[in-house]
């Protein structure tokens, strides 16, 4: 995290409660107080990534994945995955076909691939933390968005189990949407959802899971919490503000407000 001290305590103080355990990505534990994990700049508005951010989807993508590439002889890695996450869904597929020299195109990947995710993101589960932060930050008046590169008839059977919490979401800005011209890590969805909510980018936090969004955040201007999954190199995710192991680690007071 940028900017002041982190400071270890146990005790508790006035009006805050008790100190609370908080783990920041290959570091050693350590107690801080809630305010010690909050951003540096001051922030408003709340952008999250929904692929293993809010759902927990990315489990579901890598088992379609491998499935396929194992037709072909070939092995899906998460080398390769973190190359991929966060992009548009044809970027990501010509990239896979390129660097396993699948003998098909990426079209045919995505129509192989899709055939399964069918079946498969109707059964996808919220991530730990994610509803709880949300409903925490919206009982607040905060405004929040969805910003995610899934196309929009993907994005329907993720959500199916789901509608009630993502109808509370005022701004919902996919990978489909015309006026994302160019997929993270170019800062082009999250500038539009920005716009959406009538935010200064500025004053904009993204949650998101993959080195991608985070470029694509920065590149918008905006801070990042970042939520890797343990499989991912920690190095990839240097750049982000604040870096927690789950959004059980995140409370309003972590992503809006600032120093």
């Amino acid at each position: 995290m940028r900017g002041g001290n982190r400071r270890p305590v146990r005790e508790v103080d006035a009006g805050r409660g008790p100190a609370v355990p908080r783990r920041r990505l290959g570091s050693r534990a350590a107690f801080w107080h809630p305010w010690d994990v909050r951003l540096p700049r001051p922030t408003t508005h709340v952008l999250f990534d929904m692929d293993g951010v809010l759902l927990d989807t990315e489990r579901l993508y890598t088992q379609a994945s491998r499935t396929v590439c194992a037709r072909y002889g070939k092995t899906f890695d998460w080398a390769l995955k973190s190359q991929m996450m966060g992009r548009q869904a044809l970027d990501a597929a010509r990239h896979l076909v390129t660097s396993l020299a699948l003998p098909i195109t990426p079209d045919a990947y995505l129509r192989e691939s899709w055939a399964l995710l069918e079946t498969l993101m109707p059964t996808a589960a919220a991530m730990p933390g994610a509803r709880a932060l949300s409903d925490a930050l919206a009982a607040r008046g905060v405004p929040q968005a969805v910003a995610s590169s899934s196309p929009r008839h993907l994005f329907e059977l993720k959500t199916r189990q789901h509608g009630d919490w993502f109808a509370r979401f005022p701004v919902i800005v996919l990978g489909d949407d015309p006026r994302v011209r160019h997929g993270k890590p170019a800062p082009d969805i999250f500038l539009v959802a920005a716009a959406d909510l009538g935010a200064d980018p500025a004053a904009c936090v993204v949650i998101e899971d993959s080195p991608s969004g985070i470029a694509a955040a920065h590149a918008a201007g905006m801070q990042v919490v970042a939520v890797p999954d343990p499989m991912l190199d920690p190095a990839g995710f240097a750049a982000a503000d604040l870096v927690v192991p789950s959004l059980l680690e995140l409370g309003p007071d972590d992503v809006v407000g600032g120093r």
